[in-house]
Formats: C-alpha cells, sequence, structure tokens
C-alpha cells in the first residue's frame, strides 16, 4: 500500500507532467499554469521556475545526460530548458496544433513528439549539443561548419531540426515514446490506434498497428526488459501487446476510471498507471523465481527459463541442465518446480494457456541449455510430488485433484473438500490444501481431512529440515505449524512477507521486502539484517545464508546468527551454549537487554550491558550486589546510593548499608545501623562526630544507643535544658550530678516537685555481634545462570556428545574395558538411605509443632500454620504446618503412598524451612516468624508457606548431580539421587501449569533412569554366570529402551552391541549399531558402530535366542525386570507410572519405595488455584 510522503503544492492549476532525475534528488513537473517548476526532493521545496510558455505545459522530462529538461506545450511548441543556468537554450516550433508529448532518446541525440495535428515528429539536436558542450579541440571539419552553420529549418533553427514526420493516424496523437534499445517507436492516439514505428538514419516508416481499445488511446510505452508493449486508453483498460506478432496478451479493465497515462520503473519490475480517481502500481510477471532445495542442492529456473543446480557445500552453479523456453511465452516464467530425488525428476508449472505442468527427467550431468526430449504434458495449476513415483495435480476450474504415476497416467481422481486454491505436499501420502480461509491436511490414500487450520490467505509453505514442523507464509503472517496441522505460533507483519526457510536447529528464517528476520517456535523473532534488494530464501548453514535474487542469480549473504542462537540455547535451557555465547560473542543492543528481562535472566542481560545505569538497575533487579557497588561508585547520585542501600538491606549486607550511609552523610540511620551490629567502636566514634557537629538531637540518640547517661545530662546542660539534665540524674540515681545542678541553678531540692520515677528502661543489648561477620551469601536465590557465571557449575547439559565420550562412558571406556562398559569397584559403597525400623517421631514433631503453633498467639485465634491446613489439598502445607498425619493421609489418597520411611528427611526439611525463631525474653519461648511463599499476598487467610528446594534447585542440583553419577559410573548412588528428587516432587508445590508440567517432565526422567540403571546393575551381577548368558544379553538389550538423555542411551547400546557381538548374536548387535547411527553418525562412537554394523551383517544369524523383540514397543516390570509388551496386561504405579505384572499389585512401587503399586488415586496436586493431576 503506497503510503503519501509530502503534498507540493505552488502550483496554480492541474499538474499534467512529471518526472524524477536520474541520479540527483530533483524532479520537474509542468501544468496548466504555463509554468515548469524544478523541485528538490531534500529540501522538499521547489528551486527555480522556468517561464516562457503561452499555454499547458502536457509533459516534461530530464535528459539521461545533459542538464536538460524538454517540455511539450498545447502553445504547439517543444521547448528544452537548461535547468543548471536556468535558461531556455531551444524552441523547436513545426507542429500545428497542441504538442501532448516530447522525449528524450535514451541513447542518441534525438527527440520524440506527438501532437494533434495527427503526426509524430523526431528531431535531430546534436547541434544543439555541440553549441552548449564544453569547448575542445576541434578539426578542420567541425571549424567549417561552424563558421558556415547548420543547415536551418523553415522557422530558421538550427540547433534541432526535424529528422522525421510520421504520418498514419486518423486523428490527433496523444503520447509517443522510443523503445530504449532497438530503433522503435510507439504511439497512441485517439483514433483508439498503437501505432509502432521504424527508423534507420535515412527513414521512418510504419511497423504496424496495435487494434483493441475502443476509445481514445492515452498514453503508451515499450517494456524496458520483454518483447511487450504497455497501452492505458480513455476505455478504461491497460493493454499488453505482443511486440513480434503486434497481438493483444493481456488486459485489465477498470469499472469506473478512465486511464490517461502509463510509466515503467527504471530499474524493478513495476509499473505505474494514473486514472481519473489516482494511481495503480503493477507488475506484469512473476518475479519469485521458481525452485526447490534437496539436502545439498537447489533446483531452479532462471530468467532465461535453464534449469540449473546450484550447490551448497561448494557453492558451485552448474551449467544450464535444461531448456524450458517453449514452457508458455516467453515473458511468463515457470510458476512452480517440484523435486524427486529418486527419480531426478521435475514438475513445472506454468500459467500458460490457463495453467499446465511438465513432468521432466534432468539428464545426469549438466552439458548445457538442451531441449528435453521425454517430457509429460498436462492442464494444471498446481502439481507436486506425493511419493517416489506418484505427483499430485490440482486444476482449479474443477477443483479436481489428481493423482498420476511417472507416465502421466491418473491412478486416483479427488474432489476438493472445500474451494481451495493450491496444493502442497503435506508428508507422506497427504497434501496441505490451502483455501481462502484456511489449510487443510489431506490424506490421499483414505481420501479424508486429518486437520483443518483456520488461517487465511496461506500462499506458501516452507517444511523444516526434519519435517516435524512446517511455515505457513501468508502476506504479512507466518503461521508455525507441527506436521499434524497443529499451531505453534504466529506473528504479523506490516511489511509483505516473500519467502522463508529453516536453519538446522529448528529457527525459521523468513524475508520481507527490506529485511530478514527470524522467530522462534514460542513466537520470539528479531531482525538479521537488512536488505538492499528483495531476495528469496532457500538455505541457511551458520553464517552463510543462500538466495535468489528476482534476476534468479544465487547469491549468498553474511548473516550473524548469534541473536537467535542465543534466544533458542535460552529456550531449550542450553546452558553451555548460553555462556559460550556469553563470553565470545558482542551480542548487545537494547532489544535484547529488554527480551532477557521480560523472560527474567536479568543476570544474563547484565553481562552485554556497558551503560552504567542500566547496569546498576540489572544489578539491583538480580540481587548483584558486588556489581551495583561498582556501578554506584562510578555514577556517584544519591538516589543510586539510596536504591543499593534499600538492596543491602533486604540481602542483609550490612557492610554495603554502612558504606551507603556514609557516603550519603545519613549519620542517623549509621547510628541505629552500628546499634543493630553490636559495633559499639563505631556507635562512639558518631557520638563525637554529633558533638563536633554541635547537633544536640544527635547527641541525644547516640547517648541513648550507647547508654552514656552523662553525656545526655551534659548535652542538657549546654543546651541551657536544666530541667530535664536534673530528671535525668535523679532518674538514674546520680545525687552528686543532682546536687551540682541544684547549685548551679541557685535552688534547693526542697523547691523542686518531681513525680514519681520508675527506673529508666535500656537499651536491650545486641545478642550477637554481626558487625565483624561477612555478608550473608545468597546461596537460596542465586540463579542458575549466576553459579554458572561464577564457576560453581562444571556440567550444563547433556547434548554434546563430546562431553560424554571423556567420561567415564566415553569411547574410552568401550576401547579399554570391552564389554564391561560400567564396571563398579566391589567396595564402593551404594550410597542409600539407612532408615532401618527406627522410629520416625512424628508424634513428637507433631507436639513440638503444636507448642510452636500456640507459642505466639493470644486468645483463641488460630495460628498461622493453622490456616496453612485449612482445606488445603497440598501435602507440602501440611507438613510446613506440622500436622504430618494429615499430610501422609493426603498422599495416601493421591497418589498410594504407603510406606513413609524414606519421606521422613524430607518432611523435616519442610517443617525446619518454613519458620525461623526470635529469642525473646529470659523465661519465655522463641517468637516465631513464618517463612511465606505468597510474598504479595496480605490476606491472612491466603497465605501459604514455603517449600524448599524447588524445581530450579533440583534441576540443576540434584538432577545434574544424577547425570554426573551416571557418567561417573556410579549408577547405585545415582539411583539414590533419582530416587531423592521423587521424595522432593512427592511434597513440594508448584507457582504455575508451566511448573507443573515441568515436575511431571522430572518425575518421568527420574523413574526412566532408576528402571535403567537398575536394569544394569542387576546385568553386572549377574554377568560372570555362565548359566544366565541369556538373561544377560536380554538386561543389557532392555537398558536400551530406557529413555535416557541422548549420551546415556549411546553408551547402553554400545554396551549392548558389543555384549551381543560377543556371544555372536549378530543380527541384534547389527539392530542396535542401527540405533546408534540414528543418535549419532560422526564421531569415535559413529565409527565404531559402524565397524560392528559391517561385520554383524555379513553373518545375520543369532545364537542364542532371547526374549527382546525390536519391532513391537514394550515396557519393562520393575519388579521382575521383564518385558510387558504392548497389550499384555499390566498395572501402573499411580505416581511415576512405572508399568508392573498384574501379580505386582498391592506390593510398594520398586522405582519409589514409597507407593502402593495399582492402587486407586485421585493424582498429586502441587497447586491451590487451577490445580492439575497427574
Amino acid at each position: 500500500m503506497g503510503t503519501l510522503i509530502d503534498r507540493f503544492e505552488e502550483h496554480d492549476g492541474p499538474v499534467r507532467g512529471v518526472d524524477f532525475h536520474r541520479t540527483q534528488p530533483l524532479f520537474v513537473s509542468g501544468g496548466d499554469d504555463y509554468k515548469i517548476k524544478v523541485w528538490s526532493l531534500t529540501t522538499r521545496r521547489c528551486l527555480f521556475t522556468l517561464n516562457g510558455h503561452l499555454d499547458y505545459v502536457r509533459t516534461v522530462f530530464f535528459h539521461h545526460e545533459l542538464p536538460w529538461i524538454v517540455s511539450s506545450s498545447d502553445d504547439q511548441t517543444i521547448r528544452i530548458w537548461n535547468w543548471q543556468n536556468r535558461q531556455l537554450i531551444c524552441n523547436m516550433t513545426g507542429h500545428n496544433h497542441y504538442t501532448m508529448c516530447a522525449q528524450f532518446h535514451p541513447k542518441e541525440d534525438l527527440i520524440v513528439s506527438a501532437s494533434l495535428d495527427q503526426s509524430v515528429r523526431v528531431w535531430d539536436i546534436s547541434g544543439l549539443r555541440k553549441k552548449h558542450s564544453a569547448p575542445t579541440t576541434m578539426t578542420f571539419e567541425d571549424q567549417m561548419s561552424r563558421a558556415n552553420g547548420n543547415q536551418p529549418d523553415m522557422f530558421g533553427n538550427t540547433d534541432a531540426v526535424v529528422k522525421f514526420v510520421l504520418e498514419g493516424h486518423d486523428r490527433g496523437v496523444n503520447w509517443v515514446s522510443f523503445h530504449p534499445t532497438l530503433p522503435l517507436i510507439i504511439s497512441a492516439g485517439d483514433d483508439r490506434n498503437v501505432k509502432l514505428w521504424r527508423m534507420s538514419e535515412t527513414k521512418a516508416w510504419e511497423v504496424d498497428t496495435c487494434r483493441g481499445h475502443f476509445q481514445n488511446a492515452s498514453a503508451c510505452l515499450f517494456h524496458p526488459n520483454q518483447d511487450l508493449i504497455l497501452s492505458v486508453g480513455e476505455d478504461k483498460t491497460i493493454r499488453v501487446w505482443d511486440l513480434n506478432k503486434r497481438t493483444s496478451v493481456q488486459s485489465f479493465k477498470r469499472e469506473n476510471d478512465r486511464f490517461w497515462v502509463i510509466a515503467a520503473h527504471p530499474e524493478i519490475n513495476l509499473f505505474a498507471a494514473g486514472h481519473d480517481n489516482g494511481v495503480m502500481v503493477f507488475k506484469l510477471e512473476r518475479e519469485r523465481p521458481a525452485y526447490a532445495c534437496h539436502q545439498n542442492q537447489l533446483f531452479f529456473i532462471n530468467k532465461e527459463k535453464h534449469v540449473k543446480m546450484f550447490d551448497f557445500s561448494n557453492n558451485n552453479e552448474s551449467l544450464p541442465m535444461l531448456s524450458l523456453k517453449k514452457l508458455g511465452a516467453a515473458w511468463s516464467p515457470p510458476r512452480t518446480l517440484s523435486y524427486n530425488p529418486a527419480e531426478r525428476a521435475i514438475l513445472v508449472t506454468s500459467p500458460a494457456d490457463g495453467g499446465v505442468y511438465e513432468l521432466i527427467h534432468l539428464p545426469k550431468d549438466a552439458v548445457g541449455a538442451v531441449e528435453p526430449t521425454d517430457t509429460k504434458r498436462g492442464p494444471g495449476n498446481s502439481a507436486v510430488f506425493v511419493a517416489r513415483n506418484r505427483f499430485a495435480v490440482f486444476t482449479s476450474n474443477n477443483q479436481t485433484i489428481e493423482i498420476k504415476d511417472l507416465s502421466n497416467i491418473t491412478t486416483k481422481s479427488i474432489k476438493a473438500p472445500t474451494t481451495i486454491n493450491e496444493i502442497y505436499f503435506g508428508g507422506v501420502g497427504c497434501l496441505l490444501l490451502c483455501a481462502p480461509t484456511s489449510v487443510i491436511l489431506y490424506d490421499i490414500q483414505q481420501k479424508k481431512t486429518l486437520a483443518e487450520l483456520p488461517v487465511a490467505g496461506v500462499k506458501y509453505v516452507v517444511w523444516s529440515n526434519d519435517g516435524m514442523h512446517a511455515a505457513l507464509l501468508a502476506k504479512h503472517n507466518v503461521t508455525i505449524v507441527t506436521k499434524n496441522l497443529e499451531q505453534v505460533s504466529t506473528l504479523h507483519e506490516t511489511i509483505r512477507i516473500k519467502s522463508a526457510t529453516w536453519d538446522d536447529a529448528g529457527v525459521l528464517l523468513y524475508s520481507t521486502l527490506n529485511h530478514i528476520k527470524y522467530t522462534l517456535l514460542n513466537g520470539d523473532n528479531g531482525i538479521i539484517r537488512t536488505l538492499e534488494e528483495t531476495v528469496y530464501l532457500t538455505r541457511v548453514k551458520g553464517k552463510s545464508l543462500y538466495c535468489l535474487d528476482r534476476q534468479s542469480k544465487p547469491r549468498t549473504l553474511t548473516i550473524d546468527p548469534t541473536e537467535y542462537r542465543f534466544k533458542l540455547a535460552l529456550v531449550k535451557r542450553n546452558y553451555d551454549e548460553i555462556l559460550h555465547i556469553i563470553k565470545t560473542s558482542n551480542l548487545v543492543g537494547q532489544s535484547i537487554i529488554a527480551y532477557l528481562q521480560k523472560k527474567g535472566y536479568p543476570e544474563i542481560a547484565l553481562e552485554f550491558v556497558g551503560d552504567l545505569q542500566t547496569r546498576f538497575e540489572l544489578a539491583i533487579e538480580c540481587g548483584n550486589l558486588e556489581v551495583a557497588v561498582e556501578m554506584a561508585k562510578e555514577i556517584n547520585r544519591p538516589t543510586v546510593w539510596n536504591r543499593l542501600s534499600t538492596e543491602a538491606l533486604n540481602q542483609g549486607n550490612h557492610q554495603v548499608v554502612e558504606m551507603c550511609y556514609q557516603r550519603l552523610k545519613n549519620l542517623d540511620k549509621l547510628s541505629f545501623l552500628y546499634l543493630l551490629t553490636g559495633d559499639a567502636d563505631k556507635l562512639t566514634r558518631m557520638a563525637r562526630i554529633a558533638e563536633s557537629r554541635n547537633d544536640p538531637t544527635a547527641i541525644l540518640t547516640n547517648s541513648i544507643y550507647s547508654g552514656d547517661v552523662e553525656a545526655r545530662i551534659q548535652m542538657f546542660k549546654e543546651i541551657d535544658m536544666y530541667p530535664l539534665a536534673y530528671a535525668t540524674a535523679k532518674a538514674h540515681g546520680l545525687t552528686e550530678e543532682c546536687q551540682n545542678i541544684l547549685e548551679t541553678c541557685g535552688l534547693t531540692e526542697d523547691q523542686i516537685v518531681m513525680p514519681q520515677l520508675s527506673t529508666p528502661p535500656k537499651v536491650a543489648p545486641v545478642v550477637f555481634n554481626t558487625f565483624e561477620a561477612p555478608p550473608p551469601a545468597r546461596e537460596a536465590s542465586q540463579s542458575f545462570f549466576q553459579k554458572a557465571l561464577a564457576g560453581q557449575i562444571e556440567t550444563l547439559t547433556l547434548e554434546d556428545d563430546s562431553a560424554a565420550a571423556s567420561n567415564g562412558f566415553g569411547d574410552e571406556v568401550v576401547e579399554d574395558k570391552g564389554d564391561n562398559l560400567m564396571d563398579l569397584d566391589d567396595d564402593e559403597d551404594a550410597g542409600g538411605w539407612d532408615m532401618g525400623d527406627d522410629d520416625l517421631g512424628l508424634e513428637d514433631a507433631a507436639e513440638e509443632a503444636e507448642e510452636v503453633g500456640t507459642a505466639d498467639v493470644a486468645g483463641t485465634y488460630p495460628s498461622e500454620a493453622d490456616v496453612w491446613v485449612q482445606g488445603n489439598p497440598l501435602a507440602a502445607d501440611h507438613v510446613s504446618a506440622g500436622s504430618f498425619e494429615t499430610a501422609m493421609q493426603i498422599l495416601n489418597r493421591q497418589i498410594g503412598a504407603v510406606n513413609f520411611a524414606p519421606l521422613k528427611p524430607r518432611f523435616m526439611e519442610i517443617y525446619q524451612a518454613s519458620r525461623t525463631y526470635i529469642p525473646a525474653a529470659a523465661g519465655l519461648p522463641p517468637l516465631v516468624n513464618y517463612v511465606r511463599r505468597t510474598l504479595d499476598q496480605s490476606n491472612p487467610r491466603k497465605v501459604l508457606p514455603v517449600t524448599p528446594c524447588d524445581l530450579e534447585a533440583l534441576r540443576t542440583g540434584k538432577l545434574q548431580k544424577g547425570f554426573q553419577d551416571v557418567k561417573s559410573n556410579n549408577l547405585e548412588s545415582g539411583i539414590q539421587v533419582f530416587r531423592s528428587i521423587l521424595y522432593n516432587l512427592m511434597v513440594t508445590t508448584v507457582k504455575d501449569q508451566k511448573e507443573h508440567d515441568e515436575a511431571q517432565k522430572m518425575i518421568r526422567t527420574a523413574t526412566e533412569y532408576i528402571i535403567g540403571l537398575s536394569i544394569e546393575l542387576e546385568r553386572r551381577r549377574i554377568q560372570d554366570d555362565a548359566s544366565q548368558l541369556k538373561r544377560n544379553l536380554e538386561l543389557a538389550a532392555y537398558f536400551t529402551q530406557s529413555q535416557l538423555e541422548k549420551p546415556h542411551r549411546q553408551i547402553a547400546l554400545v554396551n549392548a552391541m558389543k555384549i551381543f557381538a560377543k556371544h555372536r548374536n549378530f543380527a541384534h548387535a547389527a539392530h542396535f549399531a542401527d540405533r546408534l547411527l540414528a543418535l549419532t553418525s560422526t564421531g569415535k562412537t559413529a565409527d565404531l558402530a559402524k565397524q560392528y554394523k559391517s561385520k554383524c551383517e555379513r553373518t545375520p544369524t543369532n545364537a542364542v535366542d532371547v526374549d527382546y523383540d525390536e519391532f513391537t514397543s514394550f515396557n519393562v516390570c520393575p519388579a521382575s525386570l521383564t518385558p510387558i509388551y504392548t497389550g499384555q496386561p499390566s498395572v501402573q504405579d499411580p505416581f511415576c507410572g512405572a508399568h508392573y505384572l498384574p501379580e505386582y499389585k498391592g506390593q510398594v512401587c520398586r522405582v519409589s519405595q514409597v507407593t502402593e503399586i495399582g492402587a486407586a488415586t485421585a493424582g498429586l496436586r502441587l497447586r491451590m488455584k487451577y490445580e492439575h493431576f497427574f
């Protein structure tokens, strides 16, 4: 949509002609006020006016080289102006009616003009060029020519002479134009004809007439690049003519507006036609090249209609492979291209003849633009391959989809379920049908709709490299969907979207008219770079972005993927990648900082900020006092020190608070701080400072804090407040001081009436002197990234295969220890919890809770702990309140818990963390302060206690510890760590649905690891028993079915592969090698798998018959460690979801050791509001 930039309103009346200069920021206009005005695009003002015409000015044009302007006017003259010196340099007369148009030749010294006298004239202005060109050394002939003068025309003009007069129109001529390269002229007249003329050095003649307008033809021009003519007329039409055949090839009609003028953009494929009510901008041909990508190859069709191939791996463009010049007209490029790698064939569609397609087999070698010999053609508007030997063709006229084989024989015909515009590949055996208001996933075999998504105006579909997601591109929208057509995210652009491609990491890069942008699956998006010209994206590899321009030429752009890789790492929690980017990249900018703050990562944003104030704000937000102090010293403003003191006070860092108060010279707060921390020396120093400043209030305050009665009395005496001095001395029993005061005042004790005085209170002494203690560490509130940046976390992720290769389960173990990949020392401690049969002492804990609950209340009001359990379905809150019995009842109802011994440490941890104790007066119980997690809740009935060891702590602490134990071959310890994770999750709370889902995922992960590691430990126990060889092999195979992290699955597969190969079960060993290669295709592990696969496939037999079906999915019973295949009866644990054989129903779960197998439960609840169930 065009946008009004500015208005230029100095003409008096209509403006009939405008032209922009090719290189200078100028444009010229002419109007009915007889004036020609030259304007500056920079200042948006008129620079000067050229006066001279005596009637309406019809057209104005700049010369392509010289500082000239040519104008035509109803005064029957054509004038040439020098816009630099603002002078008229030539007045060309000869027409005897209005001159409607005059233009310079694009290369030669010629002008062509059209007039209502029914003629077209060609003028030679070479004499004018010589006359006004810079003086040079002239030959003798030039000197004689200049001395004798040129042959004048009939009006005495020697600068511009008529070269040809073209007569053929029956009525007035409205427009005339030169061809940009050929000696051709086109003219349009009131006789409704468009005439084509040819000229040579000596003559000019009419070539042909284009007839078709049924009203006056207003204007015409040659297509800048194609053999086409465009014309407009008062019959409200735009017509396109074949220059060679002079026949109409296309027309466009408006309902009510007559067309008057047409112009072509000098560089890009755009035309503009002016009509009664405005301007219409359009293009004649599709600029989007037809292309298709397969692996490292790009197949595309260039402007010459040659099929070419571009290799992404070596940036090499091949010779033309085929010529498709016979497919449609020369100016009608192919619309789409679909590639079949199995048959090395392409499907090309063209809009010619109402829509056609061609099936062509590509030659093996590119030898040049040869015509294809074996082609299959048919009518269709869209065609795509749907299988190795099938393709689909859509015809819009009858809304039919035909499935054809490679012989172009229809095997199936499908009626579209609704009106559609386009079809795209939708997965094997499926199509995506693009309707005007929706997209449909259609199954070809079953002839039914699988899914439908209401997305309007989808024009292109781009599939991800793994085929799991697709991007639906509309004019201004991008919608990302799964392969099942489930919407993942959507975004809107104000500028038209042109193309898209997927990064290998699953990030969508898309191009608009002037930008390359990206979007993640969660909808986060940003700009990668700007574009000078529109491109169509084909592939992205690292920092190289491959694309095609509008000339269908391959181009490679350099991009910086750091920003979207960083955001993707945040989304995937790939902490290694995040830290690597932080330490190595120069990712800066307000957008990334705002993004990190929005996502709750101010500590990461802190790493990218250089501005002092911004760094200070971020440091305060993430509680990094060290950086905040550093920035505050640099900024050194009172407001900054005030904010820092508040944050430091919240953290309990009295040293930073002291520094802030000193900078602010807030002596009152400093004194009180020294009182609280027990720093008597500095409190004494503050008293001396108050005395030196002669501040009675400060002296009084400090004397009270320090208990210095003498200083207080002295201050009262100095300010002549003897009554207060006497009362203070009397109250503290200072008799001698009282006598001195009376003597000074000249009074006796009998003259003074004193009220009855009690013993004055003293400031409570500090129980613990904290001024020498270091500031408290904020371990509990430190984020994962703060710990990682501080070097407190060594292993951050399991995504990197090389990490697994360097520990106890790497290739070195495979090389050195043979089939026994995970040997443990015999004397290694299992690291489990030995709870024995000891009494948990729950009654004692409950009694203690009851005492605490009544210690801080008065009357019959319930304590805060009592409020926690009222109608609360969360077991963790009951534990916090000390109501262990109700907590166990809740866990029994929700997850079938029957054995609570393993939960004792967790119960005590929660109970102790939910409250703090403050010493009270001697002989009284301590005061209880409850620690809340609902800090923003003011209603006492809705407050809830804090739960220690939240999901973040589990994810970054215990879960990483469990992974590390598996890596370091400490399997028994790993099982205990994963069990402790389950115990924590049984009794915890979450904030929202996102954390709820994360807890559920963590339970599944811990369960899989416990079962898998138990299988491997059992295998190791029997591996030396030759009589249990079959069982040994089965357990090795079952271990591979556990859903572990990628490096750990590789370990299980390598283990099974080597054990099975050792015992001559080669078929199974090859199967494990295939699964291993599916996980990793490079590295030592992959090389080892390839070696085993090669050897095992030579003898694909099994020496030992084992109970392992590689083609059927199954679960492993944690009790018997045997498979439960799909369809077999089983029972589940209500908490961890582990599958057991039916005979184990009612027993304690082997995974959690807490819950009852097969118990009927309500599901674990972790949230107070809108709770969900496992």
